[in-house]
């Protein structure tokens, strides 16, 4: 069995204008909410990086994405998956 508590730790600082928002993704992010993810970044920094895959395609992470953009940030961490 694999063992699933693996932590992945090879976060990379990528182009935040690299990363592409997945089209079919069903969370939507009012303003409000942005504002406040904007907040914390600024405040308190990252604590998760933005999760795409092989192609820059954004798993996890749109809402952060959108965030890091409000604030004029040109990198964000990343953590790319292969599997």
């Amino acid at each position: 069995m694999e063992d699933i508590t693996l932590l992945n730790d090879a976060i990379e600082l990528r182009e935040a204008d690299s990363l592409i928002p997945y089209s079919n993704n069903p969370k939507d992010h009012p303003e409000s909410q942005v504002n406040k993810i904007a907040s914390s970044i600024k405040n308190y920094g990252w604590d998760q990086p933005i999760v795409v895959d092989g192609e820059g395609e954004i798993i996890k992470g749109h809402g952060r994405l959108q965030a890091a953009q409000k604030l004029g940030l040109e990198e964000v961490p990343v953590i790319e998956r292969s599997d």
